[in-house]
This record gives structure tokens, sequence and C-alpha cells, in this order.
């Protein structure tokens, strides 16, 4: 209301204000902001404008939406509702076409079934991507992968959820071709011979979480010896067995390993499967975590603040 007690347009309601507004978005929790300003982009031409500025378009969050979907029993093992999959693409093409391609940090939850087109389409309009956080994989291609990755030239940071070899060897190896910025890697489980083909493809890597992942003693010592600029090293809530396979969960670190890990900056461990309840979460699942059996968003959590979401 004005000072004579009539009320005001929203469309006439101070620009100063309104980016105020939309700023506070990063707080919202039942929708991400993304969304919201994407909602609040279709209410008039004054508030369109405003969101339209790149400065509120830094990161796209899409951490919080997930796919309505069910598992099937071929490829892609999962089927999408079309209400999810108009959802995505609606909120998603709007968000990138507000940005106007200044998008530094794109962010999807794990469980987003992004379909190959879609993630192709999104990394034609994001160039400048510094830090990615993957969708799930079930949807994109080998060929979706390779031309996206070749579109982030400038990436610095890559966040990966649970991914086969072949998809993680290909990918590896375009990074290593494509992305010579990247420094950091968080690993959200992983695959046969990860950390050979880490080695191979990123010897420069400086930060690397694995945290509540399965591995084995053998990968800790190939890559406490192949990436000799490493840095930073988080192997919190590790499901760590003995090789050969079958000789038992480690439950203390050796000095060979502990050797090794002295130059590093920073080690970040946790094997107190007693007392720490994501170490027991990570030894009944075996290495796998099963995260839509605990807390919402328990994903994002990482002792490197860098990596934490």
């Amino acid at each position: 209301m004005d000072e004579e007690g009539d009320s005001i347009r929203r469309e006439d309601l101070p620009s100063d204000v309104l980016r105020k507004i939309f700023e506070l978005f990063n707080d919202t929790s039942d929708l991400t902001w993304a969304i919201a300003r994407v909602h609040c982009s279709a209410v008039c031409r004054a508030w369109r404008s405003i969101l339209c500025d790149p400065q509120l378009w830094n990161t796209i969050d899409l951490s919080t939406m997930e796919s309505d979907c069910i598992r099937i029993h071929f490829e892609p093992y999962v089927w999408v509702s079309t209400t999810a999959e108009s959802r995505l693409n609606c909120v998603l093409k709007s968000a990138l076409c507000l940005s106007k391609g200044n998008i530094t940090a794109l962010i999807f939850n794990l469980d987003l079934y992004v379909p190959d087109h879609l993630f192709t389409y999104t990394a034609e309009r994001s160039r400048n991507l510094k830090r990615l956080v993957m969708p799930a994989w079930n949807r994109i291609q080998k060929a979706g992968i390779g031309k996206a990755i070749a579109c982030w030239k400038d990436l610095e940071s890559l966040t990966i959820g649970n991914i086969e070899c072949a998809n993680y060897l290909y990918l590896m190896s375009q990074i290593s071709y494509n992305c010579m910025n990247l420094r950091e890697l968080k690993l959200i489980g992983t695959c046969h011979l990860f950390a050979s083909i880490l080695v191979t493809y990123l010897p420069k890597l400086r930060v690397l979480s694995l945290r509540c992942s399965k591995l084995s003693n053998e990968d800790l010592i190939t890559i406490l010896d192949g990436l000799q600029d490493l840095e930073v090293l988080n192997i919190s809530h590790c499901f760590v067995i003995r090789t050969p396979p079958g000789k038992g969960v480690i439950t203390q670190l050796d000095r060979v390993i502990l050797g090794k890990a002295s130059r590093l900056r920073t080690f970040i461990t946790c094997m107190k499967f007693q007392s720490c309840i994501m170490c027991k979460r990570a030894r009944e699942d075996e290495g796998i975590i099963r995260w839509h059996k605990y807390e919402q968003g328990l994903w994002k959590q990482d002792e490197v603040n860098s990596l934490a979401l």
C-alpha cells in the first residue's frame, strides 16, 4: 500500500527491492531458487527484465529436483513420467534463457534423470561453466557426454555419482582432452579400476573426495603414488577392502598408506565403524550407499568445503 492506502501494482515495485527479493530465493527450501525465479519471470515484463540480470544466474541449482520415475528391466532401466519430463524441460530451458550463458555452476540431483538431448542443449548454453554436479547417467549416451564436455573447456570442479566403468573411462578421457583446468573431483561411488583410470587421465588433480565409496588399499596406493600434484584427499566413511579380494575390510590404515599420505596438505579419514553413523551405513551398504534410504540431501555433504553443497 502507498501513503494514500492505494495498492501498488507488482510491476511498479522498485527494482532494487525486487532484486533483493530475488536474491533471497537462494534460501528457499520447498523449491530450488532456480525454479522460483523461473516462475517469477512469468509474472510480468518488469520482473522478467530484472531476472535477466546475469549476476542473478551464476548458479543453477536443481539439487532438490527429483524425477518421478519407475525402474524397468531394460535400458535405460528407468521410465520417467511425461509430467516430470516436461517440468524439467521447462525449468531448465527457461533458466538457461534468463541466464544468457552466464552460468558458472550447474548442480543436478543425483536422482534426476536428464535426457541426452536436454543435457547437450544445456551444455551448449553454459559454456562458461566452472563447476558441475552430474545428474543420473541412465539417459545420457556416450556421444552426449562427449559433446557436453567439449563445451565445458573452463571446467574446474566435477562431482559424479555412481557410474559404470565404460562411461567413467570415456568421461575421464574426454575431460583429459578438453578440460585443462579441472582440479577438483568428487566421486560418489566408484567403479572397477577407477584409480588407475584416474591417474592416467587426470594426473594434475589437486583435490579428490571419495567419501562414502568403496575402494581398496591398492587403489589408495595407486592414487597417492600417481597423483603427484594432489593436495587434498578425503576418504571419510569409505568401505576400504584389502587386496586381493576376500581378505576382509580394513578398519585401520597401515603405515605404508599413512606414510605416502603424509605429503598431502590435507588427508581426511574416518573409520569409526562403532561410533560414526556414516561409517556404519557405508559398511552395511558395502560401499555403495543407498542414499534414498537416508536423510534427504545427505549426499551433498562433504568434509572438503569447496565440494560441499
